[in-house]
Order: structure tokens, then C-alpha cells, then sequence
């Protein structure tokens, strides 16, 4: 059967295309069309199971995404929403909140017809509503909350000598990392777990979530509002810090590298790696020759399987211990399936217990 789409947009050549794009697909149809927030949240309220997913762009008359977001909110409505919107500096803060308040990802909009036709988008829009509409995922292995331990892997003894206190200000030889990885629900995600650590954290925090060049500055930004822990957009050439959390930029590769006894952060230019920029794998791979003491590997909502090879690679050589996402919890289970599935994980936890569980482990200084 196919699935329902609903198509809000103020723009009658926008329904048009993304209409032909999506009937073409037999895998789903579209429904309805609406040319304003007003008329969606009508359609909506009268047959709210008719939609499988709802495509949204952001900035309408009378409505936009995040006023009609936040009245599913309130009523308790749980449509699958896409946000479509442009890729400028003054959208990205607003697509945030809106990931924030329950959108399920974003397509950033084409900047024209020509555009709009180019098969990139098209398979973007499709994966996304394809993701949108097929849940099943996430009802894997661990779809129950529970907690899984598995023992600490030690592969390499620690000095005592290569350990030293520091002062939160810069990296020093040993202490602890923690190295997190999203994609898809990532950013809601992120929402309930930095917020939730102490300021004191004993260890920097290096993020990579899948987002698009222009819009992970604003998810730093909103990041840092709400975090005690302050909270930037990786730059090339940064220290890692203590207490401090460093978020890839989108459309570049991070990497940490070892200068004069610190931790350095590459923000590269490289290729994509599987499609991604950032990429988790190559984060984690960096990490192979570094000398923390220990490092703690956190794998969130996604789809796909970004960081588990990585990690792999990593716990051959290194300390490790690592967390990630039960099933319910996800947006997406697939990263967190793929990591489970490895062996790799020592816990296994609900959302909201990530960052207890970081905080206990790691510490505070």
C-alpha cells in the first residue's frame, strides 16, 4: 500500500514538482495539498491518521513550520514532519527549533525550478520520506529500555607517568575523551543529553552530527544557550578543552591530531566518505594513535551504520568504553542497531539516561 503524503507549501510551482517527484515513486502518493500552515493544521485535525508524512516549508504566510510544529505539539499530534526550507545564514537557527520542537529531518529547498529537477534532491527528498514513513527500524533487537554491561576493555597498559591532572585549560597526555556520533533525530537528540552535563565535565566532548555546510554553527549556537557546558562549532586549529564541546562542521571532515602535548582539531576540506561530511568513522579513526587514557564512544540516533567501523578500529588499540541508544528511544535505529549489533557496546541505555551515564564515567574535575 502506498503511503499518504501531505505537501504544504505557499508556492504553487514548489506543490507541483514536489508533487511529480513523489507520485512517481510507487511507493507513495500524494494525498493533499495545502498552501498554508492554517489549512494543514485543519486537514490534520480532521483525519490525523490519513498522512504517513507531512513535507513543510518553513516559511509561510499566517503559519510557518515551527507555530503549526508547535500546535501538533499541543495536541499531541505525531505526524511525521519534513521541513523544507533554503540554505541561508538567517534559516539555519529557525530549522533548529524546529528539529528542537519535533520535525523529523530537513530537505534544504532548491535555489530554483532547474535545481529542483537535478536528481540529488530528488533522492535526498525520497530517502527522507522513505525514512519518514518506515519505522519498522526501530523496532529491532532492543526495542525494551534496558541496560547492558559488558566488561572494560583495556588493550594497552597506562603509565602513571602519562597521566596528569590538567587545568581545563588545553589537553594534556592522558585524562579522558568522550566522542559522539548522530545523523537523523540527532539534533532533538543532542537537545536531551548536553544540556543535562555538568559545566566541570573532566573531558572535552567532539560531535559529529550529519548536517549540511550553513547549519551546524546555529545547532552550536542553540547548543551553547541552553548547555552549562560551552558548547562551538569546530575550528581548524582549536585546543580541546575540558568542560568544553566541539561540534563538526558541517560539510568538512574533523579529525584530532597531537601538537606539543595538545589535542588539535583538523577541520579539513577531504572527500565524503559513504556519501558524509563529517563523517564518524574518520573522527574515531584519528583517535587510533592518540594517547588518552580512555575514551568514551557515544553512537546516537541515525540511519545507517557511521561510527561503528571507526570504533572498531579504535578498540583495537585504545581504551574505550562506549554507549549508545536503545531502540524506543531513536528516531532512526539505525546507527545505534549497527553499533549493538558489533559487540562493541558496554551500555545499552535510554535517551535520557545518556548523560548520567556519560557524567558518571568521565567525571567532573
Amino acid at each position: 500500500m502506498k503511503k499518504n503524503i501531505l505537501i504544504v507549501d505557499d508556492s504553487a510551482l514548489m506543490r507541483r514538482v514536489l508533487s511529480d517527484i513523489i507520485n512517481k515513486d510507487d511507493r507513495f502518493c500524494v494525498a493533499d495539498v495545502a498552501r498554508n500552515g492554517e489549512t494543514a493544521l485543519a486537514l490534520l485535525n480532521e483525519n490525523p491518521q490519513k498522512y504517513d508524512a507531512v513535507l513543510l516549508d518553513f516559511f509561510m504566510p499566517d503559519m510557518n513550520a515551527d507555530e503549526l510544529l508547535l500546535h501538533l505539539d499541543l495536541r499531541r499530534m505525531k505526524a511525521k514532519v519534513i521541513v523544507i526550507s533554503g540554505i541561508i545564514k538567517s534559516d539555519a537557527m529557525e530549522i533548529i527549533h524546529a528539529l528542537e520542537h519535533g520535525a523529523f529531518d530537513f530537505v534544504t529547498k532548491p535555489e530554483n525550478f532547474v535545481i529542483a529537477k537535478e536528481k540529488h534532491f530528488e533522492e535526498r527528498l525520497l530517502q527522507c520520506i522513505e525514512l519518514a514513513t518506515s519505522q519498522e527500524e526501530t523496532m529491532g533487537v532492543m526495542q525494551k529500555s534496558t541496560t547492558v554491561k559488558r566488561p572494560l576493555r583495556r588493550k594497552k597498559p597506562i603509565s602513571i607517568n602519562s597521566i596528569t591532572k590538567g587545568n581545563g585549560k588545553g589537553s594534556v597526555r592522558g585524562g579522558k575523551l568522550i566522542a559522539l556520533a548522530c545523523s537523523t533525530g540527532g539534533p532533538k537528540a543532542l537537545h536531551q543529553v548536553i544540556p543535562k552535563l555538568p559545566p566541570n565535565l573532566a573531558a572535552p566532548m567532539i560531535v559529529v552530527q550529519h548536517m549540511p555546510k550553513g547549519f551546524t554553527k546555529s545547532l552550536a549556537e542553540r547548543l551553547d544557550e541552553m548547555s552549562q557546558l560551552h558548547v562551538k562549532e569546530a575550528e581548524d586549529g582549536d585546543v580541546l578543552s575540558k568542560g568544553t564541546v566541539y561540534i563538526a562542521k558541517g560539510g568538512s571532515q574533523l579529525r584530532v591530531d597531537s601538537k606539543g602535548g595538545k589535542k588539535i582539531l583538523r577541520v579539513t576540506e577531504e572527500a565524503a566518505r559513504n556519501g558524509l561530511k563529517p563523517c564518524a568513522d574518520i573522527m574515531y579513526e584519528s583517535l587510533v594513535e592518540s594517547d588518552y587514557e580512555e575514551i568514551v564512544c557515544v553512537v546516537l540516533t541515525g540511519m545507517g551504520g557511521d561510527g561503528t567501523e571507526g570504533i572498531r578500529q579504535l578498540s583495537k588499540k585504545n581504551n574505550i568504553y562506549s554507549i549508545t541508544q536503545t531502540a524506543d528511544t531513536c528516531t532512526v535505529y539505525g546507527m545505534p542497531k549497527v553499533f549493538y549489533q558489533s559487540g562493541l557496546a558496554d551500555e545499552i541505555l535510554p535517551l535520557q539516561d545518556i548523560a548520567d551515564a556519560i557524567r558518571k564515567h568521565v567525571g567532573v574535575q
